[in-house]
């Protein structure tokens, strides 16, 4: 099966099925304080924050999501113009289809011919990486002059997905170069099962400069393989997938896991679709929040139903914000809450502890 089918079926299913988890982000186990006396009025309320050397609106990333499809090339576009009006960092997707059929470049690069001024990440797997050395980095950077690159962990797609490499051996000494020759800020992120401390440390050693935990709880991708690997008739792939549909650490777990670990920046992202999902994970310590799903059926619309969702996201946040009688993102980060259920016994078992 091609790149371009490939992609196209992933839009396809993401927005035709149900393909989240069954699991949650486990955010319903973080109870913020509330606190009836704010004393702040709305107004004083700011959501500006600094990212990998940029100020931006608000700790909201447009997550990677598509590309190297006519479909992508309509939904990059929106994202891309979206991004830069309301000044929030956007990821692209997976690049390689850009760089393996130059013709589908255009589909990534639209992003930034309609977000001039926004703060692109460019997007390539590690499996693709280790196989074509730091050379298809450098290529994913110039195709959307892009202000930092992401470096996606998929390990278990690349295992269930019809035609998956997963190929991961000695990823952390190429990062090491990777991130040597590189002149921009290098992301770490997954892409639905979640970063472990185990992973961010290394990470951390290699010089990666922010993670993007994106946990379990939200779109499935195991789930997605699945589907592709039922239609077409590779059965050995859609009988593992089952088995590990539910595999992965819920989205609040590796927020916690990941904070616990670094002095660099954390991404919420997997599952979170409300501004209080956001309030919740910048509570447990996360710099910014990331969305995909919430963003993903406005950006086929137009850039002026994805800058409204973004909108709504805006007041949800600063509601839990003047809630908890916070100004400032960074008084939220620090606000008091409380644990609950099985994240609490997680923290436990492997964060107080200092589990390894």
């Amino acid at each position: 099966m091609s790149i371009e089918a490939r992609k196209s079926d992933h839009i396809k299913i993401s927005l035709e099925k149900d393909v989240s988890f069954k699991k949650t982000t486990w955010l319903e186990y973080v109870e913020l304080i509330h606190q009836a006396a704010p004393e702040i009025d709305p107004e004083d309320i700011s959501t500006e924050v600094s990212f990998l050397g940029r100020r931006f609106s608000h700790p909201f990333i447009i997550e990677s999501m598509t590309g190297g499809t006519a479909e992508a090339e309509k939904i990059n576009g929106n994202l891309g113009e979206a991004a830069a009006t309301f000044r929030i960092p956007m990821g692209v997707g997976s690049q390689r289809a850009g760089i393996v059929r130059p013709h589908t470049a255009s589909t990534f690069r639209i992003a930034r011919e309609r977000g001039r001024d926004a703060f692109l990440i460019g997007n390539i797997g590690a499996a693709q990486l280790i196989e074509n050395g730091v050379e298809i980095a450098f290529k994913a950077v110039k195709m959307i002059d892009a202000d930092a690159l992401a470096v996606h962990l998929n390990p278990l797609q690349e295992l269930v997905q019809p035609d998956g490499k997963a190929k991961f051996r000695d990823l952390f000494k190429t990062i090491s170069l990777l991130k040597k020759e590189l002149s921009i800020p290098l992301i770490l992120k997954e892409i639905g099962c979640g970063l472990s401390r185990e992973v961010v440390v290394k990470g951390e050693e290699a010089g990666v400069d922010a993670f993007d935990v994106a946990g379990s709880g939200g779109t499935n991708w195991t789930l997605i393989e699945m589907f592709r690997a039922e239609e077409s008739q590779a059965m050995d792939k859609k009988a593992l997938a089952e088995v590990f549909l539910e595999w992965g650490i819920p989205t609040a777990a590796s927020v916690l896991e990941a904070v616990s670990s670094t002095a660099k920046p954390v991404v919420a992202s997997g599952g979170l679709r409300t501004g209080l999902d956001a309030a919740k994970a910048l509570a447990l310590g996360a710099s910014m929040a990331g969305f995909a799903r919430p963003v993903l059926k406005p950006a086929t619309e137009s850039e002026k139903q994805v800058v409204g969702k973004l909108m709504q996201l805006s007041t949800e946040l600063r509601t839990a914000m003047y809630l908890v009688g916070c100004r400032t993102v960074e008084d939220l980060r620090k606000a008091p809450k409380v644990l609950l259920g099985p994240l609490h016994l997680w923290w436990n078992q492997r964060i107080s502890h200092g589990s390894r």
